[in-house]
């Protein structure tokens, strides 16, 4: 037989390689999605991810806008003090009006699994949910002064509070390492006096909305963690009223 051209072997050979490529380049892909699915501040894939230092990085919980918030480990019987970010790693950010906001590659936020549309009723919505599931000052107290210096912050300890940033009443995760950080007091903070969260009123009004089905959960959740300050008004409940006071919660959650 014949020898084939020179021509029709380099053609065979030509497409053996765009054939490799074409799979190698699936591949690629399909490792990337499942990475970007491990967490997300509040934007994109890319640009967020669990802080290096959180030990139980879950999964992701999709909002309705195709945005994701990390899931965290979910409430225990027992907790144990987590490791912060290393010292100096974290930035805040202000908002236009000086408020204060987290830095979303340390402090993505963390969901509870346990918390769901389907579960509102006998969590979050049920009195004394939160206190059921809250850690101690214990671990809290040595939590707070590690992620301090995470973020810098120099600051009297007493004045800033060690902040869900998606709160137990929001169904944010008790005690995962990526849901809280230390918030500095709000403008007009007096010295000595303590925590001024005006943060905590945005979530009794998104928790109230929540229960009574004006929002839903994965939304409240994903506007939170963009950024509080805002989170009423893109979501349309300037003028919700804060949730009836549960006498087994603290101030905070």
């Amino acid at each position: 037989m014949p020898n084939a051209p020179r021509w029709a072997a380099a053609a065979a050979a030509t497409t053996l390689i765009a054939v490799t490529a074409t799979g190698c380049s699936s591949d690629s892909d399909s490792g990337k999605d499942a990475g970007s699915k491990a967490a997300k501040a509040g934007t994109s894939a890319s640009s967020s991810s669990p802080a290096p230092s959180s030990p139980s990085a879950g999964g992701a919980t999709p909002s309705a806008g195709g945005a994701a918030v990390p899931v965290g480990p979910g409430p225990q019987g027992s907790y144990t003090v987590q490791k912060q970010p290393e010292p100096g790693t974290c930035a805040y950010r202000y908002t236009a009006a000086k408020e204060p906001l987290p830095d979303p590659k340390c402090t993505p936020g963390a969901t509870n699994p346990k918390v769901t549309q389907a579960t509102l009723k006998t969590t979050i919505c049920r009195s004394g949910y939160t206190a059921d599931i809250r850690p101690g000052t214990n671990i809290t107290s040595r939590e707070k002064t590690a992620n301090a210096a995470s973020y810098g912050y120099k600051g009297p300890l007493k004045d800033a509070e060690y902040d869900h940033l998606i709160s137990l009443q929001l169904g944010g995760d008790p005690n995962d390492p990526r849901n809280l950080w230390v918030q500095p007091p709000s403008p007009g903070h007096k010295a000595g006096a303590g925590p001024n969260n005006p943060k905590d009123v945005v979530e009794s009004k998104l928790k109230a909305a929540i229960c009574s089905g004006k929002t839903e959960l994965a939304k409240a959740q994903q506007a939170i963690v963009k950024d509080w300050t805002t989170a009423l008004s893109v979501l349309g409940l300037t003028n919700e009223k804060p949730a009836a006071k549960d006498p087994k919660a603290e101030e905070g959650e």
